[in-house]
């Protein structure tokens, strides 16, 4: 990127960099990709860089470009998605670099592992609607310049994002000092094995389902039910200790969840809990190293599998 002054103003590198966390969170929020969303954030810069005049709003312009390739990325994304191994997670995001205090909980509630599923029932352009609409806050002109669409046609597209969002969000989400509460008494629990412990936390239907894109061992496809998941947990997490595997609880998507590491300290996989209704409903796991990349460097995740077995037996 070159910086030059033009009659004292901002260069446009400067007036980029200011922007980059907002553009990246708009981007993340429709692609559900951190990579995904790197890339759309450049390709923006380029445009940006190679525009010969300056926009009267670089914030409009820069929205409206990042938002334009996220949809057509998405677009393509999801014939990619169709034929994924095994469920379909977003990539895994410990910080949202985008602050803005009078938005905090649409940001913080629009980034969770939950509601980005949910996103995923959504057309790109009801998708790219909802994002910049309710959660960041735009105003329908400056929406209907983002997506190329009239206002009429953005506000119905919202009004349908809403619905689809609405119906699909379970009742009795936890605040977050409930939610943080709960998360530290679960993985004091998940240190020591203790499998009463780790029940008496979870919700009679929990699940615990994990993304592996088919690249990695999985500890189970899906395992449902609060006896079956702190079974699974109680026995799996001490054996992991065992070779060294350690774990360090840490904000996931806005949500309490922990990343694990190898002996080496390379990313093995992440955990993120859904608390609903004072329980722990949902447990979810990233393994895929493709998704896991831009944490670090990644473990061999089968040869961790396979010192585990070891372990197993010798126990």
């Amino acid at each position: 990127m070159s910086k030059v002054e033009v009659f004292g103003e901002p260069s446009k590198v400067e007036e980029f960099e200011e922007l980059r966390p907002l553009l990246f969170s708009i981007a993340y929020r429709i692609l559900g990709s951190v990579g995904e969303a790197e890339d759309a954030v450049q390709e923006a810069w380029l445009r940006y860089d190679a525009s010969p005049t300056r926009p009267d709003s670089v914030k409009a312009f820069l929205s409206t470009t990042v938002t334009r390739i996220s949809i057509d990325v998405l677009r393509l994304a999801r014939v990619r998605r169709e034929a994924y191994v095994g469920p379909w997670f977003p990539e895994p995001l410990l910080t949202d670099p985008y602050q803005d205090p009078v938005r905090a909980a649409e940001l913080a509630d629009s980034v969770s592992m939950a509601a980005l599923l949910l996103l995923e029932r959504l057309s790109p352009l009801e998708r790219a609607v909802f994002v910049l609409r309710e959660v960041f806050g735009f105003g329908f002109d400056e929406v209907a310049e983002s997506v190329g669409r009239s206002e009429a046609a953005c506000r119905q597209l919202a009004a349908r994002a809403r619905r689809h969002m609405r119906e699909g969000r379970p009742r009795f989400e936890a605040e977050r000092k409930e939610r943080d509460e709960l998360a530290a008494r679960f993985f004091d629990a998940l240190r020591e094995g203790d499998m009463a412990g780790l029940q008496e936390l979870l919700a009679a239907d929990v699940t615990m389902v994990g993304d592996s894109g088919g690249k990695t061992p999985q500890l189970a496809r899906a395992v449902a039910g609060a006896a079956n998941v702190a079974r699974l947990l109680a026995a799996i997490v001490p054996l992991m200790a065992r070779i060294d595997v350690t774990f360090e609880p840490h904000e996931v998507n806005g949500r309490p969840g922990a990343v694990f590491r190898d002996r080496e300290g390379r990313v093995l996989t992440t955990l993120v809990l859904d608390v609903l209704d004072g329980r722990i409903g949902t447990v979810r796991s990233v393994t895929n190293p493709d998704k896991l990349a831009h944490l670090g460097p990644v473990a061999d995740a089968w040869a961790v599998h396979e010192e585990l077995k070891q372990a197993r037996r010798s126990s």
